[in-house]
């Protein structure tokens, strides 16, 4: 195995278990064992130690969910159907994992954001990211920038809250009724653009 897979190993394991149990609650020890990798080698490839570590795991695993829910926005031409479609999809993944992986970043945002800067930006730059994002694609078919920037918040707002409730009740449900809810916004836009 070489060293890229190390790193690569450290990484994953990194991601789920912060995704699991939130930056205060992962320790670099676990991290290490997760990964099969000798302890030291987290220092090796992230000299910062944990924080380093974790802005990493922001970042990659960041923009990687970020592709995936545009990836599946795209599989369907209708939007307002594909919508439902990302949610369900995120229901389904959400109960198949026993409701321990949600967001790859949510649980670690909430938890830094009043108490680690470094990662507090981590966060908000990935959010910023998925605003953008998602801010173009609702820019299809919603052509008032304003519009499609207020649907794409209102998407991860939905998407970020609904994961919290379905994590909380072990219930897919609030995804479910997240997608519907964000679908009719969707028509709704559709409708009064073509109004205009």
């Amino acid at each position: 195995m070489g060293q890229t897979d190390t790193r690569a190993r450290i990484q994953g394991a990194a991601a789920v278990l912060f995704r699991r149990h939130g930056y205060s609650a992962t320790g670099l020890k676990r991290i290490a064992a997760e990964a099969n990798a000798p302890f030291g080698s987290i220092y090796h490839f992230f000299p910062g130690g944990k924080q380093q570590l974790a802005g990493d795991m922001i970042r990659t695993s960041g923009t990687e969910y970020g592709r995936m829910v545009l990836a599946l926005l795209d599989s369907v031409p209708d939007p307002v159907e594909s919508l439902v479609r990302a949610f369900e999809a995120a229901a389904d993944d959400l109960a198949a994992a026993d409701y321990a992986d949600a967001c790859p970043i949510g649980t670690v945002a909430l938890e830094v954001a009043s108490s680690n800067e470094v990662l507090r930006i981590a966060t908000a730059e990935v959010f910023e990211q998925w605003v953008g994002t998602a801010t173009q694609w609702f820019g299809r078919w919603v052509a008032e920038p304003k519009a499609a920037q207020s649907l794409a918040y209102s998407m991860i707002m939905m998407l970020e809250g609904a994961f919290m409730l379905s994590r909380a009740t072990r219930d897919p449900e609030p995804l479910r009724i997240a997608g519907r809810s964000m679908a009719n916004l969707l028509h709704t836009a559709i409708i009064q653009t073509g109004e205009d």
